[in-house]
């Protein structure tokens, strides 16, 4: 129960208010979502050891947006706001993906990629995100994978024929 809790107190900060937000379903550490207005599903975690950032907290998703046509879209927000000149670098098990960011947030380059991270997530233990703050200091926030593939799955189904 707590890690339902959890994973809804993250999910309504990861977004503005809505009109409406219904839980698909919490998968291990993975949980999943439906928003109403505006319309879109995902699948959201919260990295295995928790940022003590009080500014926001780490995440990373797997979202659907009906309305615009994606699907399977990779919304990372890391527990550091990255340094201007860093980059992104995306592990899930043995690929690596070099993701586009700005700030805190990351994401995968394009569609292409976005099918090629989840398509790793569905079968690799854990992913990692890394970078360098403004301090020059390299961090690493580190998801576990198991019910990520059920999580991304029910959210591409709560927005299925919307």
């Amino acid at each position: 129960m707590r890690a339902v809790a959890a994973l809804l107190g993250l999910a309504l900060l990861a977004t503005p208010a809505i009109a409406a937000r219904i839980s698909l379903g919490t998968f291990e550490s993975w949980g999943a979502f439906r928003d109403d207005q505006p319309q879109r599903c995902y699948a959201i975690a919260e990295p295995v050891r928790k940022s003590s950032n009080q500014n926001w907290r780490a995440f990373a998703s797997v979202s659907h947006w009906p309305g615009q046509g994606v699907r399977g879209q990779i919304h990372i927000r890391m527990s550091r706001e990255r340094a201007t000149e860093a980059t992104a670098t995306l592990r899930v098990g043995e690929r690596r993906f070099a993701l586009a960011s700005g700030g805190a947030d990351a994401w995968a380059t394009d569609a292409r990629a976005d099918a090629a991270i989840v398509a790793a997530m569905r079968s690799a233990q854990d992913m990692a995100v890394e970078s360098r703050d403004s301090q020059g200091r390299s961090f690493r926030d580190t998801y576990r994978l198991r019910g990520a593939a059920t999580a991304i799955d029910a959210a591409a189904l709560g927005c299925a024929r919307r």
